[in-house]
């Protein structure tokens, strides 16, 4: 079944409501690499370590209200087996609070076919709101490259544009640690996709051994920038937006690399790959 351009451009995702408190909100922080230093207090604030400040990751966002894998629905024409997880953005609107019922709405954006053999490019947002207020939360942005789905006669532009890094050394340095283990926790952050946990299915996926969450990875980054350019007050953390450029394998190191105006990277220390690129944060007063 082939992409049918407006079915796939109106295709209803179901709004999901979702209760969380601290429990969600300690696991998030743990499964993207905050806690790992017990004597760092500012660390422990974020995975419930501290009964007199609590806080949470701004990054839980992508994670709250998420969807589910909506283009696995034959009904989309997607080759879901085909697609990759091609660029992640985030912008808080209002601070997140520790408990709390919200909803989250996904739609579509945008679709563009870049020809026969050459794929298409899905872009996709999702809106999240208080449930109970209807407060304004955070708006999270998907790029998702559909690698065997071009050729369906849509626009052919315009394409989004990828930050341009300084090309001066980074100001900055950051390395997060992950753990072998750590897409087998992460996964309980909505994201069971077997990729990150089956050896079997990695291996037909042609990996040879299971591969790290994309979304986890981008929490790794944003645990960067909130220690390095925000002293780990969540109140300062306005948005980031990146470019997945190379997966991450559990158990390597990623050393984000930052420069003053906000661009930053993330490479895997141990092979030397830049994973995450064309990456800019911004300041909560900023956005």
């Amino acid at each position: 079944m082939a992409i049918d351009y407006e079915t796939l451009l109106n295709f209803d995702i179901p709004e999901v409501q979702q209760s969380y408190g601290p429990m969600e909100v300690a696991r998030y922080g743990l499964t993207v690499g905050m806690g790992q230093d017990p004597m760092d207090l500012r660390q422990l604030a974020y995975v419930d370590g501290l009964a007199d400040d609590r806080r949470v990751m701004p990054a839980i966002v992508n994670v709250l209200g998420h969807p589910g894998f909506w283009l696995g629905n034959p009904e989309t024409g997607v080759n879901a087996v085909k697609l990759v997880h091609g660029e992640q953005g985030m912008t808080l609107h209002n601070p997140i609070p520790m408990e709390g019922k919200i909803r989250g709405k996904t739609r579509v954006t945008g679709l563009i076919d870049k020809g026969e053999g050459k794929g298409a490019l899905l872009y996709s947002e999702k809106q999240l709101h208080d449930a109970e207020t209807g407060l304004h939360l955070a708006t999270c942005r998907n790029t998702t490259f559909l690698r065997a789905d071009g050729g369906f006669g849509g626009p052919t532009g315009p394409a989004k544009k990828p930050h341009q890094l300084p090309d001066t050394a980074p100001d900055h340095v950051f390395d997060t640690p992950t753990r072998p283990e750590q897409a087998l926790a992460y996964r309980w952050n909505a994201d069971p996709n077997p990729l990150h946990l089956d050896p079997r299915v990695a291996a037909k996926a042609g990996f040879e051994r299971p591969i790290l969450h994309g979304l986890c990875s981008f929490g790794c980054a944003a645990h960067a920038l909130l220690a390095v350019l925000c002293d780990y007050d969540a109140s300062r953390f306005g948005a980031m937006d990146l470019r997945f450029t190379a997966h991450v394998f559990p158990g390597e190191t990623l050393r984000t690399e930052i420069w003053a105006d906000g661009s930053f990277r993330t490479r895997a220390v141990e092979r030397d790959v830049i994973v995450m690129g064309n990456g800019i944060f911004k300041h909560k007063e900023a956005v």
